[in-house]
């Protein structure tokens, strides 16, 4: 049903932004048809900056995906990330007419859509509204209500915030790019599509989304999101740190950690040296593997220690049975898991995005450095299936009312974003009781 439909994720990302072009093939696998990728000069710390660098970035990022995947792309699935990003777990209920009839999905988009009128603080906006557990007549730990009988409906929902700015931004570059939004969605969750299984979000895990200027962490816990934050530290302190403690230029200290940085000084030889060009007329630089390794290491216990404070902070440490994920550009530096493991105490693993892969003709997506991409990919189709459902809760329902059905463990809540002023009008013309 779905071969046919291509799906585009664009990563507008503090390094490099990335577009991946994407299919469903018969048995249910993304195959990925086209990638393109273009420096980001215009982005800092997950933010645009540079409106003008990041517009020719991303039309040199779609360029090569269009020329790879021999498409036309116009409609695309935006990430949006950044220190500005908040979240917290507000409650909401409503009262319906009368018990005898059965809650309908339209009982919970009342329910769902009266959680975006909340008052947010000044100059920011909601993005995403996430049901945890829903309460019908005080039976609580309820996932889906839908079908049940009750009068009164309550749930705890996850909502995730973002400066109105920065998201006006984004749309401003895709927009001159010439391109059409269909969703924005929070980076760690769709990273979390790409490098999670079911069962791990339902025994408990914190993904660990390294960049290079933010780290990006989403919790979860019996299937359902309960943590999400943003930390303003990626790969390219890392980098600052190896230019400044090395005196060597930015491109060099670049080089030295992705091709000799390790992540334990403690695994490194003491002897080991590499040299470095020197500038004009100047004598070659040689650099000990060793203190490079201190440096980084030094700087990655600070961004573990910020990560763990996240997961103490969502009260969930000590319900991750099974651990950390750590995927992004940044998880690919050497005995990084090993020192995650030693600083965390918990078990981890690196998040390559091939959960959701089908035979792929470009191998180089499976690398952690492509999770979001990817999962921008799968969250388009995610929305795709919930449009294409002509049957919800038991029942059909029009084509302006179809939405995603609503259950705890559902991530995103795009659909029900855009659909938000065409339900506030019907629900606005009816009477609450």
């Amino acid at each position: 049903m779905q071969e046919d439909k291509l799906v585009v994720g664009l990563d507008i990302g503090t390094t490099k932004i990335c577009a991946i072009v994407g299919r469903m093939n018969e048995f249910g696998k993304l195959e990925v048809l086209g990638l393109g990728k273009a420096v980001s000069d215009g982005v800092k710390e997950g933010t645009v900056r540079n409106i003008g660098k990041t517009v020719a970035s991303i039309l040199a990022s779609i360029k090569e995906a269009e020329e790879t995947s021999k498409t036309d792309i116009k409609l695309v699935n935006v990430g949006i990330a950044g220190k500005h990003i908040k979240s917290s777990v507000h409650h909401g209920s409503i009262t319906r007419k009368s018990n005898d009839d059965e809650i309908t999905a339209e009982d919970v988009h009342r329910l769902t859509n009266d959680m975006y009128r909340i008052v947010t603080e000044p100059g920011s906006e909601i993005i995403h509204v996430m049901p945890q557990y829903y309460t019908v007549d005080y039976e609580e730990n309820i996932k889906d209500p839908v079908g049940m009988s009750g009068v009164k409906l309550e749930a705890d929902f996850h909502i995730i915030t973002a400066h109105t700015n920065s998201i006006r931004n984004i749309k401003k570059c895709v927009e001159k790019a010439d391109l059409d939004i269909e969703n924005m969605i929070l980076e760690p969750l769709a990273s979390s599509l790409s490098v999670l299984s079911e069962e791990e979000k339902e025994a408990g895990i914190a993904l660990v989304d390294i960049g290079g200027g933010t780290t990006d962490i989403a919790i979860f816990y019996d299937g359902t999101i309960r943590h999400t934050s943003v930390i303003p530290f990626g790969g390219n302190i890392i980098t600052s740190d190896i230019k400044q403690g090395c005196a060597v230029m930015q491109n060099q200290a670049e080089l030295l950690k992705v091709k000799f940085g390790s992540a334990l000084a403690a695994e490194t030889s003491e002897n080991e040296v590499v040299s470095i060009p020197g500038l004009r007329n100047r004598p070659p630089k040689e650099i000990s593997i060793k203190n490079l390794a201190y440096i980084i290491e030094a700087r990655m216990e600070e961004i573990i220690d910020l990560v763990m404070l996240e997961i103490e902070r969502s009260g969930y440490q000590n319900r991750l049975a099974g651990g950390i994920v750590i995927t992004g550009g940044g998880s690919q530096l050497k005995n990084l898991k090993q020192l995650f493991e030693y600083k965390t105490g918990l078990d981890a693993r690196i998040g390559y995005p091939n959960e959701h892969l089908g035979k792929c003709k470009i191998e180089e997506v499976k690398n952690p450095l492509y999770a979001t991409a990817i999962g921008l990919v799968l969250a388009g189709f995610k929305s795709i299936d919930d449009r294409d459902a002509e049957v919800f809760a038991g029942g059909y329902v029009n084509s302006s009312q179809k939405a995603p059905k609503l259950s705890g463990g559902d991530l995103f809540s795009s659909f029900l974003k855009k659909t938000k002023d065409l339900l506030i009008d019907d629900y606005d013309d009816k009477s609450m009781y």
